[in-house]
């Protein structure tokens, strides 16, 4: 039987190859975009999160450093 401690790292690791997928997709769609001409989306969608981050001000640019802290751990 698993501990709790296996079990966490498991999931763990489930979900960072999930995040990985879609980093790695969203990869291929933003070449596709760019390749091809508005396909997908995904420049549209990555400037509006750009901008809704930028439009905070301060708090934005917070949000944004914490989001990238969390994701490099």
């Amino acid at each position: 039987m698993a501990t709790l401690k296996d079990t966490f790292t498991t999931i763990t690791g489930w979900a960072k190859d999930i995040v990985d997928l879609g980093l790695a997709l969203a990869l291929v769609f933003l070449v596709v975009d760019i390749l091809f001409g508005v396909t997908t989306g995904i420049v549209a969608n990555i400037a509006d999160l750009i901008a809704s981050f930028v439009d905070e001000g301060i708090v934005g640019l917070i949000a944004f450093i914490v989001f990238l802290a969390i994701y490099r751990k």
